[in-house]
């Protein structure tokens, strides 16, 4: 009988060089597939082609064949697009969890079945079961690692068919096991940030698609504090970047910002980390993505995150009628942001996710001046 055919997708980096490594040693018929998500812009800072040469040569090393495919087009009509949409109207999008299921789970998947695979492979730390039939996300071992907030738009079908080799193992094992293997990917950093962006500056790469507008900065009280290069630079509760000096009749103390206007290009700032301009207690999302299928009650109690390797937050959730999900936190949340994912948990269960809308943090109200309007 023929071993089972798994495709793992080999990024370049350590944690999917083990995966295939583990996968290799438990008899599995492994195959390796680098995807390109991003056409190289000329710009000379895409690391494509390194973690290419990368891939290869952890192949290589595993005895391994390895395949590529160019999903470019594909990342640009069904992440990239989304993304500078989102910066648009103001809200921060994440990038990674549209990755992982418009590319890594759904174009790489039929990659992997064309090659007459009968699974795929990554190297997220996460795990999967299977309980009276429908399968779970579940956190990986190493909650310093775990990746279920960025795969919660999974679903049945994904699920079945992906392989964690990852998901019962701490970081510095992985590292280890790599590292005795001798493979050429042991000691390469880990990635960090939006892969399409690399090591570029945020603004720069953002201003060669969207066109910026410079505005004011405003305290509460409605007083300018300073200018903006663009709103959609900001995020709710940033610090960096304000470059607000000494404001007459305020502390010295750190500026923080607590709303956006994107029409009338005016962020608007507070001083203190926890300034009540960024509390919230409750919040609505989008229409709810559920890993088993569907929620598991109208009305549950469960824990959250609206951000990633955030501590569990006790919650209490409504699911309405057109599918989004009203949550209301046991205590007050800092910064929660519209375009970010509410992802639910029962213990270490990933039960599904969605967009953020608004909260009921206080909105900042400035009348219009004749500045505003001109």
């Amino acid at each position: 009988m023929s071993a089972a055919r798994i495709v793992v997708g080999m990024s370049g980096g350590v944690d999917s060089s083990v995966a295939a490594l583990l996968l290799r040693d438990a008899g599995f018929d492994v195959t390796g597939l680098f995807m390109q998500n991003w056409a190289d812009d000329g710009s000379g800072d895409c690391r494509a082609e390194d973690d290419r040469r990368d891939a290869v040569a952890v192949s290589g090393k595993l005895g391994l064949p390895i395949r590529f495919r160019d999903f470019s087009s594909e990342y640009w009509g069904g992440v990239f697009r989304h993304f500078l949409d989102e910066y648009a109207a103001g809200r921060t999008p994440n990038p990674d969890v549209l990755c992982n299921r418009e590319i890594k789970f759904k174009h790489f998947l039929d990659a992997a079945h064309d090659l007459g695979a009968e699974a795929i492979a990554t190297g997220h730390y996460a795990r999967v079961d299977c309980v009276n039939g429908r399968y779970r996300l579940l956190r990986a071992r190493d909650r310093g690692k775990d990746q279920s907030y960025f795969l919660h738009q999974l679903g049945q079908r994904q699920l079945a068919a992906t392989r964690f080799p990852l998901g019962e193992l701490h970081k510095d094992e992985v590292r280890r096991i790599a590292a005795e293997q001798q493979l050429p990917t042991a000691t390469k950093k880990d990635s960090t940030g939006i892969c399409f962006i690399g090591e570029r500056d945020f603004r720069e790469f953002l201003g060669q698609y969207l066109p910026a507008r410079s505005g004011e900065i405003r305290d509460p009280a409605g007083n300018r504090v300073g200018e903006h290069p663009g709103v959609f630079y900001f995020t709710l509760g940033q610090r960096e970047g304000l470059h607000i000096g000494g404001v007459r009749g305020r502390a010295q103390a750190p500026w923080f910002v607590v709303g956006k206007d994107v029409e009338r290009t005016l962020l608007d700032v507070d001083q203190g980390h926890d300034s009540p301009w960024l509390q919230s207690r409750s919040l609505r999302t989008e229409a709810m993505h559920w890993i088993a299928g569907d929620a598991p009650a109208t009305r549950f109690a469960c824990t959250a995150q609206t951000r990633y390797r955030q501590p569990d937050e006790a919650c209490e959730v409504e699911v309405h009628e057109d599918g989004s999900v009203g949550v209301r936190f046991a205590r007050a949340q800092r910064a929660v942001t519209p375009g970010q994912s509410l992802v639910l948990y029962d213990g270490d269960v990933c039960l599904g996710g969605a967009v953020i809308l608004h909260t009921d943090a206080p909105a900042v109200a400035h009348e219009i001046t004749r500045n505003d309007a001109a």
